[in-house]
């Protein structure tokens, strides 16, 4: 079982991957422009030192400053955009951004005080939540205090920018925070879904092959002994033979396909049959009464008769076998009950007389169709039952 890995994504969602790092060099470009594009707001920082209003040494080292500035931010931004962020590092390059933006501001004028901006931002994306709802409110009152000495009018402008562009950009990392939340769990989802798909057809696997790989060796144990004197009845027990594989075969296939219901009318018939053909006294009801039993309440039954005849057949050594389907009223609710007793001496589903992989399997199948598995030592041999509930009037 796959899954699209695009399927659930927006459009812009693919072309900028949100919260996964660049792949290649088209994405990588599409993230550079996205990111790119609000460096648009540096306008006054760089008329400003085309102006000529600066000495050379103040120029260079305005533009210095500047080129700085924007690579913090963009190391911080670009790089870290998606994650949850903790550590010194992180701490350090925010407040050395703000660093830069009061020395440049402080240095150079009103003109720069946009820079905090871009500070604001770079809390919202990169901290934590708790410590993001701190330090953008801190970079807001530090801006006002940089603007008190060189703007305050530019300053008192920006303030109310700086700090709701913070706020948005948390709004924007946790969204991207989800979006690769969302991303692992449909990733786990589909895993989990591929893992319970494998547990049934095990389940199904071992079902179908353990009941007709028994009867074909029994059937094939009697041809053998049948062939010197009675060639004829050897020949029917190869016919038979014949047709059990091919039915395991096609019920192979069901499973695979998973589609397959097995019905419980047709596990009786052929646990008679498979009963039978071992030597073995067989008590089968003919005619079960199955009304508002849901199919898969059915079919979890079916398959527990089937489990239960195989485990007589190979390990039982029995005489004997009652198999009994009937309807009983619990504190729960009406249920519709099979049992099947022999008087073997052998274990339920191995040699080591404890719940295998058969049983264990059909414990799972039962209780996913609401019902419950029994199985132990009676007093002259071993009983297994199982239960599943009916919908009274078919509700």
């Amino acid at each position: 079982m796959t899954e699209d890995p695009g399927a659930g994504e927006s459009r812009a969602e693919r072309l900028l991957r949100i919260g996964r790092p660049p792949v290649n060099r088209p994405e990588l470009r599409r993230k550079v422009l996205w990111i790119g594009v609000w460096l648009v707001f540096l306008s006054s920082p760089v008329n400003d030192l085309l102006s000529g209003n600066h000495t050379t040494g103040a120029t260079v080292a305005g533009w210095l400053g500047l080129i700085g500035f924007v690579g913090v931010y963009l190391s911080l931004v670009f790089r870290n955009l998606g994650k949850t962020y903790s550590g010194g590092f992180v701490v350090g390059l925010v407040v050395a951004l703000g660093v830069l933006a009061s020395v440049l501001s402080l240095a150079f004028g009103g003109a720069w005080l946009g820079l905090y901006c871009y500070v604001s931002v770079a809390c919202g994306s990169v901290l934590p939540m708790k410590a993001a709802y701190g330090a953008i409110p801190a970079t807001t009152g530090l801006l006002l205090l940089v603007g008190s000495r060189v703007d305050l009018e530019t300053a008192e402008n920006l303030s109310l920018l700086v700090l709701l562009i913070g706020f948005a950009m948390t709004g924007v990392s946790q969204m991207v925070r989800t979006t690769v939340e969302l991303r692992r769990a449909r990733a786990t989802v589909a895993q989990l879904a591929a893992n319970e798909e494998r547990l049934r057809l095990a389940r199904d696997l071992h079902d179908l092959l353990g009941h007709s790989l028994s009867l074909i060796t029994l059937k094939s144990e009697l041809a053998g002994r049948m062939l010197p004197g009675h060639p004829d009845k050897a020949a029917q027990q190869v016919a038979d033979i014949e047709q059990v594989s091919r039915q395991a075969l096609v019920d192979v296939r069901e499973a695979v396909s998973g589609y397959r219901r097995p019905r419980l009318p047709a596990e009786l018939a052929g646990a008679q049959v498979a009963l039978t053909a071992a030597g073995v006294v067989a008590e089968v009801p003919a005619d079960p009464d199955l009304t508002d039993v849901p199919e898969e309440s059915e079919a979890a039954l079916a398959w527990a008769l089937r489990e239960a005849i195989t485990n007589v057949v190979r390990h039982s050594g029995a005489q004997k076998c009652t198999i009994e389907v009937l309807r009983r009223q619990t504190l729960d609710g009406p249920v519709l009950e099979l049992s099947v007793e022999d008087d073997g001496s052998g274990g339920g589903s191995g040699s080591g007389g404890g719940f295998g992989n058969g049983l264990t399997g059909l414990t799972e199948r039962l209780e996913q169709a609401g019902g419950t598995l029994e199985a132990g030592r009676v007093r002259h041999g071993f009983r297994l039952v199982a239960r599943v509930p009916v919908v009274v009037g078919g509700t």
